[in-house]
């Protein structure tokens, strides 16, 4: 269409003028709107995994650097034999208890703030305990201990979550977590032995402190924070509520060996953790700004990572218990080839998390990793069934450790990156707090409930088979192996769960970025 000159020449339509005289029925269809550009990478990420897995190797090492260096400190300390579990339950109970606050805390006040924050008073809790004069002392350290790492731990999973956008690199950036996040227990082990026979005790506490010096001094240098939720408001009744029963849980399950599993404490302390559980998953379910936002565990491939890592660890934490004992009291190790003794099942697990799991998942179903990975642990269990009192490390012990270590590997790798994906940058660090919260519980539970069955098989065995006092120290080696292996059977009966659970709900198809504003 086109407009006339007074002489009769005609004038082109401008667009603006064509689209008017369009018909309402002819209109051309809109232009599909541009995406926004994807944001550049960090340039300094892989400096900042290197400070984010500093920060997780020592979490990690205190649950159970402290093991092997338990005996000398209890002689040090004048501590008594009911008491000296608190150095290890005083850890788990505020790091287990509180994880879900801290995970929350670092939303709100920024996930850089509270990983300096959480590394600075660890530090300052691991210098105390090293320098405790009693026992008290030493407990309260290891529970600040327990409360800072509470802090730190959701907030560098969720920086590594926010820092690595690209699926290849937070593959391999995931790996490197998921090889310390299952290593680092066995590392611990090593370490201890070390510090306590060639030092003492109290340098399996310092330890911590120059391992916190160098994170904290890369931490401005090398992390950046990407926007979350600012100015939003705690969830006080749901702190209250959630870490009040995680706490009761904790606590029940661990005085559940000395005094009991029908002790009227143990039933009220473990009654009363379910009770405030309930009431923490219902007023979630009502709170303006909750806690734990329950669309998080809502998602059923998300659900399935959390249940596959509870299981996991309920499985796998109690051979280190076991092990430890295994070889210092029936094979007579010394602490610094006791920890020696646990390097394959740390090398199975790097290789397993960053060798192959690392580069598979990028084209491989993330359940096919887990339940694989889950079935070969299984499979360790079983060999490790089969000890005697007469059994060999290379022949017998050797075997199952490198196939835990690859089963760990394969499985707490594509958990990691998994559980995590999807998560709205606003709740990354609560979405992780609630990972480090299920592998935290599980390890408690597993330990307590795994150390209950091996005590009363034990039991059971000793006092049908020692009718000679003159071969009573053979038949108590002979018994405690016995208890292992019952034991044993159960973990290998446990990860064989773990790798159903992955099996039918993780999704077939590999997770896509995490850490981005996309909707869970």
């Amino acid at each position: 269409m086109s407009k006339k000159r007074p002489g009769g020449e005609s004038l082109p339509s401008s667009p603006s003028t064509a689209a008017n005289d369009r018909s309402p029925g002819h209109e051309a269809p809109a232009a599909p709107p541009v995406p926004p550009p994807a944001p550049a990478p960090d340039p300094k990420r892989w400096w900042a995994l290197a400070v984010i897995a500093l920060a997780q190797l020592m979490v990690i090492l205190d649950g159970t650097i402290v093991n092997i260096a338990l005996p000398s400190a209890q002689r040090s300390l004048g501590m008594s034999d009911a008491d000296r579990q608190w150095v290890i339950t005083a850890y788990t109970l505020a790091f287990g208890g509180l994880l879900l606050l801290g995970g929350r805390i670092a939303d709100l006040a920024g996930r850089k703030r509270t990983f300096v924050i959480g590394l600075a008073g660890f530090a300052a809790a691991s210098a105390l305990g090293g320098a405790a004069a009693g026992p008290g002392m030493l407990f309260t350290a290891r529970a600040l201990q327990g409360a800072f790492a509470a802090v730190l731990a959701p907030s560098a999973l969720s920086l590594l979550t926010t820092t690595f956008t690209d699926p290849k690199e937070r593959a391999r950036a995931f790996g490197v977590y998921g090889a310390l996040a299952g290593g680092g227990s066995a590392v611990g082990l090593i370490v201890g032995g070390l510090l306590t026979e060639y030092l003492n005790w109290r340098w399996s506490l310092y330890v911590n402190v120059p391992i916190a010096l160098a994170a904290l001094l890369g931490a401005p240098a090398f992390l950046r924070d990407r926007s979350g939720r600012r100015g939003g408001r705690l969830d006080v009744p749901g702190a209250l509520l959630g870490c009040g029963g995680l706490v009761a849980l904790v606590y029940g399950f661990g005085e559940a060996e000395p005094r009991g599993w029908s002790s009227p404490s143990v039933l009220t302390l473990l009654a009363a953790g379910v009770i405030l559980l309930a009431a923490f998953v219902w007023w979630q379910s009502r709170a303006a700004s909750p806690l734990l936002p329950l669309r998080i565990v809502k998602d059923r491939v998300r659900a399935g990572s959390l249940a596959t890592m509870g299981l996991a660890t309920i499985g796998m934490f109690g051979v280190f218990l076991f092990l430890t004992y295994y070889l210092q009291v029936v094979l007579g190790y010394p602490p610094v080839r006791t920890g020696l003794a646990f390097v394959p099942i740390s090398a199975g697990i790097v290789i397993g998390a960053t060798q192959i799991a690392a580069r598979l998942l990028p084209r491989t179903s993330p359940r096919t990793l887990m339940s694989s990975g889950m079935v070969l642990a299984a499979t360790g269990m079983v060999l490790l069934s089969g000890l005697t009192v007469h059994a060999q490390y290379v022949p017998h012990v050797l075997p199952a450790l490198l196939l835990l270590g690859l089963g760990m590997g394969l499985t707490f790798m594509p958990v990691y990156a998994t559980a995590t994906a999807g998560v709205p940058a606003q709740d990354a660090g609560v979405a992780s707090a609630v990972l480090n919260t299920v592998q935290q519980m599980g390890a408690s539970l597993g330990t307590v409930l795994l150390n209950t069955i091996a005590t009363g098989a034990t039991n059971r065995y000793v006092h049908s088979h020692l009718p000679d006092p003159a071969h009573g120290r053979a038949t108590l080696d002979e018994g405690m192996v016995h208890g292992f292996s019952v034991a044993y059977w159960c973990s290998a009966g446990v990860l064989l769960l773990a790798a159903l659970v992955a099996g039918l709900t993780v999704r077939h198809k590999t997770p896509k970025h995490a850490g981005t504003d996309a909707p869970a």
